[in-house]
């Protein structure tokens, strides 16, 4: 039993040592490998490794997958027209060269971010500083974004920091100009609808112009379209009185007559104060009937 315990010391000492010479690179990690304090060299492929048991050798492992920075608290920034805008945005980034980062940033990644929020804000100020609200919050967007994500990549890449992609995720009015702005952009609705009703109106009287002159047109072309026809069916009826007249004058004076009379006596109650030796009755007998037309 005295025999087997140094054995089994020195077997625990052996399998330690192996276990302390081993380890193991996961896809997500980057592996620094440093030899007494100082960086010996830099793992980024996945798989089993071995180094020396520490202290000669130590391993640390670095986070080397995409990664977000989001503001807590939207950034305060003043445009050209010294407005303040309340900026939320955010950032991809991911760790590009693990040596260079470790050498200055350490083991965490704390120190990271605050150097980009820091450079975020920075850039941000420097493009919407020189841009109106209207240019930031709409018609320069994309622009901003683009300029920010140059300015932080170049600032990021000696600091072992790759910088993927910033984006503005709301524009806000700070409250103390909101209420201006609001007002302003009321003013402005107003403003285009009043000029649009104006527009309408104005399209309205001419249209309405437009349909009264067609109007009159029509009905000065209609009416002389009845005028004309009037006057050929009457030009026509006189030829055929005359054709009438000049066959028998006689019959056509006494029909005539009789359409006198038919209008003088168009109803019971008529009343006709008349010589009744006037030729109105010259075709009436004596017995107060008509008499025949002689042929």
């Amino acid at each position: 039993m005295q025999r087997l315990f140094p054995a089994l010391v020195a077997l625990a000492v052996i399998v330690g040592l192996l276990l302390s010479s081993v380890f193991i690179v996961r896809e997500r990690d980057a592996a620094l490998v440093f030899a007494l304090g100082e960086v010996r060299g830099t793992i980024t492929t996945p798989g089993l490794y071995f180094k020396l048991p520490p202290p000669f050798e130590n391993v640390v492992f670095l986070d080397k997958r995409l990664q977000t920075i989001e503001t807590k608290d939207p950034e305060r920034i003043q445009t050209a027209e010294k407005k303040n805008l309340l900026i939320d945005s955010y950032v991809k980034w991911r760790i590009s060269d693990p040596r260079l980062f470790y050498v200055t940033f350490g083991a965490t990644d704390r120190g990271a971010v605050e150097r980009l929020q820091a450079q975020i804000r920075d850039a941000l100020n420097a493009s919407v500083n020189v841009r109106t609200v209207k240019e930031v919050v709409s018609t320069e967007r994309d622009a901003i974004m683009r300029e920010v994500l140059t300015a932080v990549e170049a600032r990021a890449r000696p600091l072992g920091v790759e910088v993927i992609d910033v984006r503005l995720r709301r524009i806000d009015f700070a409250p103390e100009i909101s209420e201006s702005v609001y007002r302003r952009m009321e003013a402005e609705r107003t403003q285009e609808a009043n000029r649009l009703r104006a527009t309408g109106a104005a399209e309205s009287e001419r249209i309405r112009a437009e349909a009264e002159r067609q109007r009159e047109e029509l009905l000065a072309d209609a009416y002389a379209q009845a005028q004309a026809i009037r006057g050929q069916g009457d030009g026509e009826a006189a030829a055929i009185y005359s054709d009438s007249y000049g066959k028998n004058p006689e019959f056509y004076r006494f029909y005539r007559s009789l359409e006198a009379y038919r209008s003088a006596f168009s109803k019971q109650t008529d009343t006709l104060v008349i010589s009744p030796d006037s030729d109105f009755f010259k075709y009436w007998g004596k017995q107060g009937s008509p008499a025949a037309p002689a042929n």
